[in-house]
């Protein structure tokens, strides 16, 4: 399987507000920008859409290293909370629901399809290629 390196971000101004994400992926010297955004969101749902439109993108099954800046995302699939979430009926531990239901929906049966590692990386911080996602974040989150 080919190796391929994802870094992810999400931006909202606001929460919710005016949104984006950016995404990088890197194959055998070959990169990759892709962004959008939404008028109406959250931080957390830009994380999300981020991370699938990434792996929506690639064509065949991937070893994938995953870079984001968000815990929420990170510790979600790498601490296996989503599949528990999804095994009570989207409900958390604390008993109150799961947020981002539709996305989480949409981006398990694509973490599935690939081998992924998962990397927290501190936002705003000298992770270049997690700055540039953060850049396009924002600048999708400025068209609305």
């Amino acid at each position: 399987m080919k190796t391929v390196t994802i870094y992810t971000d999400g931006a909202c101004s606001g929460n919710p507000g005016p949104g984006g994400w950016g995404a990088i992926l890197e194959w055998n010297g070959y990169e990759k920008e892709l962004s959008g955004g939404e008028a109406d969101t959250t931080n957390n749902r830009m994380e999300l859409t981020g991370v699938i439109t990434a792996l929506a993108a690639l064509k065949e099954p991937c070893i994938v290293e995953l870079y984001s800046d968000s815990k929420y995302v990170i510790d979600a699939l790498q601490k296996g909370w989503v599949y528990g979430w999804k095994k009570r009926g989207w409900v958390k531990s604390d008993k109150k629901p799961a947020q981002n239901v539709d996305l989480w929906e949409q981006l398990l049966p694509l973490i599935a399809r690939h081998e992924v590692h998962y990397h927290w990386v501190k936002g705003h911080a000298e992770n270049e290629k997690n700055n540039r996602c953060d850049a396009l974040a924002v600048a999708e989150s400025r068209k609305f």
